[in-house]
């Protein structure tokens, strides 16, 4: 494998090796891809796979494995409507991760969201929890940029000291020195004048915003956007539109109709806000991305993996998202 994503040709034979199971259980698309992926890993002997779960925790279909350490880095609000609308009850699905006699870490910096995560972490029987400061430089370079991936490294180190020593746990390194060789393709992802970042929540928007201050890239910055429309769009919105010149809102082809978001809720939103900066629609992917081109200085794609997704495979020479 060696970084590379899992073949077309490869898919293929899995899907047809586990349809008669994945039709039988009537598995979800998600429960199916993770079934497949997981299948793969084994199937080629992978030593260690960092696996994020879809959606909460505890119901996940990726919560069919029993790791080597559990992580929770923080908690944001989102898919509510599956797992409730408060921060509490969220940490509390995420927390399902947990397992007997595994270790839990958790980065979470709010005491009253961190106490339930470990409650519920201690319920199930973790063993240790660790619970990460975070509040701190990472006094180390990182590959990854942004002021939240100081807090991210710190959580990941800590995960890492807890694996098995023959898989470089308990090394007492703070933060590894390959930590500033660190890359994933659409998280605050700048390919010259392009920047990709995945953000697909609130609590993703605001980060993205901070990163993005960091870095000041070359003005005007015009932003491409397509979010789902099950999401806190206009919340998301808001927080965007004043670190930008100008915001194209567009609809990732890969959504279906069911998810997109329609001309006349935007309209709605954009006839409650101020004129600044301009807004435009452009439900025709290829057109928005070229619209967001004229006169910028720095593109952002942002506002759901699909649209980064989406526009990383067609823009050339910029390999898709794996």
């Amino acid at each position: 494998m060696a970084g590379a994503p899992l073949s077309e040709d490869a898919f293929a034979e899995w899907a047809g090796r586990l349809r008669p199971e994945i039709e039988r259980l009537d598995a979800s698309f998600f429960e199916a891809v993770t079934a497949i992926g997981l299948a793969d890993f084994a199937a080629r002997g992978v030593d260690v796979a960092v696996v994020e779960v879809g959606l909460g925790g505890r119901l996940d279909a990726t919560n069919v494995l029993v790791p080597l350490v559990s992580v929770v880095t923080k908690i944001a609000r989102e898919h509510t409507d599956y797992l409730g609308p408060d921060l509490a009850g969220i940490a509390r699905e995420k927390a399902g991760i947990a397992k007997p006699g595994v270790p839990f870490v958790t980065g979470e910096p709010a005491p009253a969201i961190r106490s339930v995560l470990v409650a519920e972490a201690e319920r199930r029987g973790a063993r240790p929890i660790r619970v990460v400061e975070t509040g701190r430089p990472a006094g180390a370079p990182l590959g990854l940029r942004g002021p939240h991936q100081s807090a991210n490294a710190w959580v990941a180190a800590a995960a890492l000291n807890e694996l098995p020593a023959g898989l470089g746990g308990g090394a007492g390194v703070a933060i590894p020195p390959s930590f500033a060789g660190a890359r994933i393709p659409g998280r605050f992802d700048v390919r010259g004048p392009w920047i990709f970042d995945v953000a697909h929540n609130p609590d993703g928007i605001e980060v993205l915003v901070a990163a993005m201050a960091e870095y000041a890239p070359h003005r005007p910055l015009h932003a491409v956007v397509g979010i789902r429309n099950d999401k806190e769009w206009p919340g998301m919105l808001a927080a965007l539109a004043p670190a930008v010149d100008r915001l194209v809102l567009t609809a990732p082809p890969s959504l279906s109709p069911a998810e997109r978001w329609t001309g006349a809720a935007l309209d709605g939103w954009r006839a409650g806000r101020p004129a600044v900066p301009p807004v435009v629609v452009e439900f025709d992917f290829e057109r928005a991305l070229g619209e967001a081109r004229a006169g910028a200085g720095t593109v952002l794609v942002t506002g759901s993996f699909h649209t980064v997704g989406d526009a990383l495979a067609r823009l050339p020479g910029f390999a898709p998202l794996g």
